[in-house]
């Protein structure tokens, strides 16, 4: 009786090579999608999750290869700096200052 009962615990087990592999692959996908959700939490960035408020990212500030990453709603803006020179007539929006940290302070015109 035992060696019938063993054979049929055998035959029972699926004889394909890639049932493993998808196991694997679901396994890679949890552990993507949790740290993706944990660089999200360390960065303290939920917004870039949710849809519902506009995000502006300054990448590189004040070194020549800065970029502007700017989202609202669904429409994504991207400035690069360049060496380029504007010029114009327009009006002053208000002033800029930079503190002894080396951080910039924008103060609008009232």
């Amino acid at each position: 009786m035992k060696f019938s009962a063993h054979r049929r615990l055998l035959a029972s087990h699926d004889d394909d090579p890639f049932t493993s592999d998808a196991n694997l692959f679901d396994l890679a996908m949890v552990f993507a999608v949790a740290l993706l959700l944990a660089l999200v939490a360390h960065f303290q960035l939920p917004e870039l999750l949710s849809g519902q408020q506009d995000i502006t990212i300054v990448k590189n500030p004040g070194k020549p290869n800065m970029e502007i990453i700017r989202r609202k709603g669904k429409e994504l803006e991207h400035y690069r700096m360049t060496k380029q020179t504007l010029g114009g007539e327009g009006e002053k929006l208000g002033t800029a200052y930079r503190l002894r940290t080396g951080e910039v302070v924008y103060v609008p015109e009232e």
